[in-house]
């Protein structure tokens, strides 16, 4: 709704178009609490928002708040044009498109990821701001004032929402899906001190990328890819916490629970992301995904094709976590000697020293080496640099074996 109602009043409009929305809701709650909830809820919010949105048409079409030059708005300002102009506006391929424009607008590259992220949650995905603020770990004062600076910016550039020209839209989408990927990997390992997974965050990701492959203007190959590597992330969701809430690693998991359906979708997702000549870091995490999901157990892992596709990897992007994770598979693959070998290239790296996972692996590398008391070091560093209390306590659990 926000997406339809921004593409009537403008981005300058941002505050009037949420207010619409919120009215809209309130009226839902008032009317359905005593007539019950209609047959079509979704229908009955947009011909509520509908409605309230001509009553400020009509209030305003005299002022200066709302700017009736442009050609979309004109037919607002006349009582013999102004319903079947709005009635054109919340038509459901309209209504598709404008939440796709807004999307690309959100993600606007003067605006930096943390905004579009926010303004993604609060506006598009109807997050309060106390739940934006908290996937972020952050004040809501904070998220405030993001949001503040995000409209801010589309008020001074009147940016106008639109799905960018086919030549454009593959370097403007590269944006859109990585602030989506970002959402999710919140969602997947989330920062917050005592929750793991945010299945909200994830399903709402999916849900985006979903609306990108629903038009036919951006079903892209790395679109599909970036689809196949969430619902193959995904499927394993349920697999990765005990009740308690504890983690637990690929190795220990449950495979009898991981979702078969979301696994058989990644796949064909996948499958779609082959057609032209674009090879992604997705694509390439997908095949990786893949290959996890696919192996019957830990030990029948492909370790040797994971591993091609690392040095895929690395070959588009020389990124020290991907770095990272490459040396996990050769700790595997050919054992801890050449794991620690290889990981020795990367020790003095600024950004991986204050990153727990380094530390992590490296601990787990001195264990199978046994050498317990560079083992420990390592794991204490890690418990140190994390803020999860899943994993300080996967952590503390390998000191405590170790000790034992």
């Amino acid at each position: 709704m926000v997406a339809v109602l921004i593409k009537i009043f403008g981005t300058e409009n941002i505050e009037l178009a949420e207010d619409v929305v919120q009215d809209a809701l309130v009226s839902a709650l008032e009317t359905w609490k005593y007539r019950g909830m209609p047959d079509n809820p979704r229908a009955w919010l947009y011909r509520t928002a509908r409605n309230k949105a001509i009553d400020i048409i009509r209030r305003k079409k005299h002022s200066k708040t709302i700017d009736f030059s442009d050609p979309e708005r004109k037919l607002l300002t006349s009582e013999y044009t102004l319903a079947s102009t709005m009635n054109d506006f919340w038509k459901e391929q309209h209504i598709q498109d404008d939440f796709l424009a807004m999307m690309y607008a959100c993600c606007h590259p003067d605006i930096s990821q943390e905004n579009q992220i926010t303004f993604i949650l609060k506006s598009l995905c109807g997050f309060s701001t106390k739940e934006v603020a908290k996937s972020f770990l952050t004040t809501e004062d904070t998220i405030s004032k993001r949001l503040y600076r995000t409209k801010e910016y589309f008020r001074k550039h009147k940016i106008r929402p639109s799905i960018p020209f086919p030549k454009e839209i593959g370097t403007r989408t590269s944006v859109v899906l990585s602030a989506i990927y970002l959402m999710f990997n919140e969602g997947y390992n989330s920062t917050h001190d005592d929750q793991l997974i945010r299945k909200d965050l994830i399903s709402q990701a999916m849900w985006l990328c979903k609306s990108l492959l629903d038009s036919e203007r951006t079903q892209l190959p790395e679109v599909y890819a970036l689809m196949a590597l969430m619902c193959f992330h995904a499927a394993r969701i349920d697999s990765r916490i005990t009740e308690e809430g504890a983690l637990i690693l690929l190795a220990d998991q449950d495979r009898s629970i991981w979702n078969t359906e979301l696994i058989a979708l990644g796949s064909k997702y996948l499958n779609q992301a082959a057609f032209g000549d674009t090879l992604t870091t997705y694509h390439l995490e997908a095949a990786i995904a893949y290959q996890h999901c696919t192996a019957s157990s830990y030990d029948a892992t492909n370790w040797k094709e994971i591993l091609r596709y690392y040095d895929l990897l690395l070959k588009i992007d020389n990124d020290p976590i991907v770095f990272l994770n490459r040396c996990l598979v050769l700790l595997e693959l050919n054992g801890p000697e050449e794991a620690l070998f290889m990981i020795q290239e990367i020790k003095d790296h600024k950004i991986l020293n204050k990153y727990y996972l380094y530390h992590a692996i490296l601990g787990e590398i001195h264990e199978r080496l046994i050498q317990p008391d560079e083992a420990i070091k390592s794991y204490k560093l890690a418990i140190e640099l994390t803020q999860s209390k899943s994993e300080k306590k996967l952590l503390s659990r390998k000191i405590a074996h170790i000790l034992n």
